[in-house]
């Protein structure tokens, strides 16, 4: 019996969920603050880089969550991650 993608990657999550959960809700909120702080104040295309790893890191929770939560929770997190996008498409692709 084949699993679904959904299955197999809530499979594969579940370690590093468990991990995300052991860490003190202070360090990952400062790691994400670090996180942005690197995205706004480095140099092209590194800041770019910096919020490519938040937005690839708010769009892997939003996946895991989207069956948990209601239609305003599915859109603000959205929204949050397709700005996430936007500003490292803009940080990495040069002004021309």
């Amino acid at each position: 019996m084949a699993l679904s993608f959904r299955s197999r990657l809530e499979h594969a999550s579940y370690p590093w969920v468990e991990r995300l959960n052991a860490v003190p809700r202070p360090v990952a909120f400062g790691a994400l603050v670090v996180l942005l702080a690197v995205g706004i104040f480095a140099p092209r295309p590194w800041g770019g880089i910096a919020f490519l790893v938040v937005a690839a890191f708010v769009g892997w929770l939003l996946f895991l969550t989207w069956q948990r939560l209601t239609l305003p929770e599915r859109l603000m997190r959205t929204a949050v991650l397709v700005l996430a996008v936007a500003v490292a498409v803009v940080r990495i692709v040069p002004a021309g």
